[in-house]
């Protein structure tokens, strides 16, 4: 799950309009807080958002997975951080409605 420090300011960048952003590298990836809600994780040069009951299904619908991880006893897990579409990679007003949700879903965890 390493993420390169280039894909790490990448992101910093594309999530410039939530700030106060703060990361925290963890596990091989990296955790995305703005403020005190953790709503993001990168791993594998890959950014992945927060989701729940609420937002998920924006996720499924647009035909995107869960991140899934090899566990050390060689199982699969799966967390609730979904990828944004490719499209909101490239347009931060695309991204927005993406990112508000994962925010939302991390306000309603308490974290």
């Amino acid at each position: 799950m390493p993420v390169s420090d280039d894909y790490l300011a990448y992101a910093r960048d594309l999530l410039r309009d939530f700030e106060p952003l703060t990361t925290r590298r963890m596990f091989g990836g990296v955790g995305i807080y703005s403020g005190e809600r953790f709503f993001a994780v990168l791993a594998d040069d890959q950014l992945y958002l927060k989701a729940d009951d609420v937002n998920r299904a924006a996720f499924e619908r647009a035909g995107l997975a869960p991140f899934t991880y090899a566990r050390k006893d060689g199982r699969s897990a799966t967390m609730s951080y979904y990828p944004p579409p490719a499209v909101a990679l490239d347009d931060p007003e695309t991204l927005r409605p993406w990112v508000e949700g994962a925010l939302a879903a991390a306000g309603r965890t308490g974290r």
